[in-house]
């Protein structure tokens, strides 16, 4: 079954942030999406594990405030804060380097809103990647998330690796989220000549293209 792409670059909302880490410049990414589903729901799709494998990756540890959580294949950490149906936060640990993960969820017209914010230091992988580095992923997790909820008893990831990311429909939604992050730091005052190189650069990764000339 494909994905529809088009519902979700027409309901995903990007957005960059400066802020100050630890006396550090840092930046924040934050995608945001309303699901046509209730709070309960939404937040029991974020947190269970056994729902988590179907449309994002298998998870282990302890899914509660203070337990350690592992994602097969990605980032590790800790359960910082949780206000259950409301908000969680929480460390994401991977390659050595440690940013951090937040998500809120509210009743909103229409359905419920998701609030997606990775916080994270400047840094060169930032520089060379920008935005659309994290942002990309994201939003190839929330494109399976819109999906899961449609057909929650279904291995829609197993649809996503199996294949169509690299399809042509999967690799146009990774051309219009990497130039959807672009424009957000542009938005953010961002060069825009930097900007662009940085979204085609993470365009070039994500479809499995050879990496940009220095």
């Amino acid at each position: 079954m494909a994905f529809d792409i088009a519902a979700h670059l027409g309901a995903i909302k990007r957005e960059v942030r400066d802020l100050e880490i630890d006396g550090q410049p840092g930046k924040v990414i934050v995608a945001s999406r309303l699901y046509d589903t209730t709070p309960a729901d939404l937040w029991d799709a974020l947190t269970r594990p056994e729902r988590i494998s179907r449309w994002f990756a298998p998870v282990s540890g302890e899914l509660k405030l203070g337990g350690r959580y592992a994602i097969e294949g990605n980032a590790s950490g800790t359960i910082t804060s949780c206000e259950p149906q409301k908000r969680a936060e929480l460390t994401w640990e991977f390659g050595g380097y440690t940013s951090w993960v937040n998500f809120s969820i509210a009743p909103a017209e229409g359905g419920t809103l998701l609030v997606l914010e990775h916080i994270a230091h400047f840094s060169p992988h930032w520089t060379q990647f920008g935005a659309g580095a994290g942002g990309v992923g994201w939003e190839l997790g929330l494109l399976g998330l819109a999906e899961h909820l449609k057909r929650p008893a279904e291995d829609v990831r197993a649809e996503g690796v199996n294949g169509w990311e690299t399809s042509p429909e999967g690799l146009d939604l990774v051309r219009q989220a990497s130039t959807g992050w672009g424009e957000a730091e542009i938005a953010a005052g961002e060069d825009r000549e930097q900007a662009l190189k940085a979204a085609e650069a993470t365009r070039r990764f994500y479809s499995g293209e050879p990496p940009l000339e220095s």
